[in-house]
């Protein structure tokens, strides 16, 4: 099957790297760090950019949505936590029903813990744990690098690889490879292979800057 990348409208004008059309050996850069025009906010308001940074604004909350429809992708982008964060980046993701249409890649507060599960940051959220605690400090910026790709899952966060996974594996509802519960009510080899992509509010501030992505 031909890989692909929808996006939401040439009009809207996504900006890749070099400020021409995006195609499938271009990066597009997802924020302009001047606007919100590529973006949809869950909760109006809610989310600003300001000094080329994304984030929440005076009255912030909920999810912000890149407008278009993503298949198979690399996503770089660089974030930074407040003191107990809690984020995520979403991906192939239904906005209607982000807790169960699609997948979340963990963004925690988590640096210096000793051992780190499937809520810690750079986790496949509740379905694999990083290998490794590679989160920064809060109030210091982190880099992740996002790799999807058919049922593959890859994440490199500050430099390290702490997720690779394969969706295909995920056979049952409710279940991960391993034995261990996850929340799903369908088995992620099910999910859909394309969605949305989304940045979450969730109580603490966050930060954003330098998102780019390039098809696969």
């Amino acid at each position: 099957m031909k890989k692909r990348i929808t996006t939401w409208a040439l009009a809207a004008g996504l900006a890749c790297i070099s400020g021409q059309a995006a195609d499938d050996k271009k990066a597009i850069k997802l924020f302009n760090g001047k606007d919100l025009n590529n973006w949809m906010q869950q909760k109006p308001r809610a989310w600003e950019a300001k000094d080329g940074v994304l984030g929440p604004s005076s009255s912030p909350g909920g999810y912000i949505w890149a407008k278009g429809s993503y298949e198979n992708f690399e996503l770089e982008l660089d974030f930074k936590m407040s003191k107990r964060c809690n984020s995520g980046v979403f991906f192939r993701t239904d906005p209607k029903n982000a807790v169960q249409g699609g997948f979340e890649i963990q963004i925690l507060d988590s640096n210096g813990k000793s051992s780190v599960g499937t809520h810690d940051c750079g986790a496949l959220y509740d379905a694999l744990a990083p290998s490794a605690n590679a989160a920064k400090p809060s109030g210091e910026w982190n880099h992740m690098k996002l790799t999807v790709n058919g049922p593959s899952v890859k994440v490199v966060l500050n430099g390290k690889q702490v997720i690779v996974a394969d969706l295909d594996q995920w056979t049952k509802a409710r279940k991960n490879p391993d034995g261990s519960r996850n929340k799903f009510r369908t088995a992620l080899k099910d999910l859909p292979r394309t969605g949305s992509i989304g940045l979450q509010y969730h109580g603490h501030p966050v930060w954003f800057k330098n998102i780019f992505l390039k098809p696969l």
